[in-house]
């Protein structure tokens, strides 16, 4: 056992797939947002962008997450 155990060195993938589940989410949740505006009469063309903006982020840091979480092959 490592001296800093904090749960995580025991059970890496639970906080890994907790904070993908949660990344999932927030992306879900983004993406209502901007359907929502889009769907009014004269929406808000910035805010789409920034929104669409933090959904690429979260995309890539649940790509970045999934690929963690996948075990490495050698083939």
């Amino acid at each position: 056992m490592n001296d800093d155990d904090d749960g995580l060195i025991a059970f890496p993938d639970v906080e890994l797939r907790a904070r993908l589940l949660q990344f999932r989410q927030q992306h879900q949740d983004l993406d209502a947002a901007v359907a929502a505006l889009e769907e009014q009469p004269q929406p808000n063309q910035l805010q789409i962008a920034r929104l669409k903006k933090q959904k690429l982020v979260l995309k890539d840091q649940i790509s970045k997450l999934e690929a963690q979480l996948k075990p490495d092959i050698i083939a």
